[in-house]
């Protein structure tokens, strides 16, 4: 949401467009970091627990969104927002891959990735629309938290299902096919 919406939020506030764009600008280069940090992440600790704590400190920074509307206090949340959003999307490629066996990695992961792009999409038009109906961007932000939490609970029960089965390592993943296994648990 912020990505879409952060020059017309910055021109509502009284700061310009052009902060705007440089916040913008911040949140995609603080991005790029994100993503090679996520990879870095997710070597050591897998998917989803990568895509949790990438959900949950996207929350928390769309949170920040709401009390804080100063400039500086805005370039610090775009970038704390590009730093925790970057390293979502590609954290759903090694969740499929880690769960499922490398003969339908493809297609998952293109099924997964395509769905993303829709969520994406739906969510900057979801806040355009959320502004025309309330005038505010306080909502939309609201709406974004929302949607991060729905999130963190599947990624959270996910994580439930699999408790007591130790990770695959990268090598046996690949050489195993899958790690998800039903749990005999209730």
């Amino acid at each position: 949401m912020p990505q879409v919406h952060i020059v017309a939020y910055s021109g509502d506030l009284g700061h310009g467009a052009a902060h705007g764009a440089q916040m913008l600008s911040l949140m995609l280069g603080f991005g790029i970091v994100s993503r090679l940090a996520s990879g870095l992440i997710c070597d050591r600790i897998g998917g989803l627990p990568t895509l949790l704590l990438g959900s949950s400190l996207q929350a928390l920074a769309l949170l920040l969104f709401l009390p804080f509307e100063g400039l500086a206090s805005l370039y610090v949340i775009s970038a704390v927002f590009g730093l925790s959003q970057g390293g979502i999307i590609p954290a759903y490629a090694v969740i499929v891959r880690e769960y499922f066996p490398a003969t339908e990695a493809g297609m998952r992961i293109s099924m997964v990735l395509t769905a993303s792009l829709l969520g994406m999409a739906l969510g900057g038009w979801m806040s355009g629309a959320i502004f025309d109906l309330t005038g505010s961007y306080q909502a939309a932000f609201i709406n974004g938290v929302l949607w991060n939490l729905l999130n963190m609970a599947i990624a959270l029960w996910l994580l439930r299902r699999s408790t007591g089965y130790s990770p695959l390592s990268p090598a046996r993943a690949a050489t195993s096919g899958t790690r998800w296994r039903s749990s005999t648990r209730s």
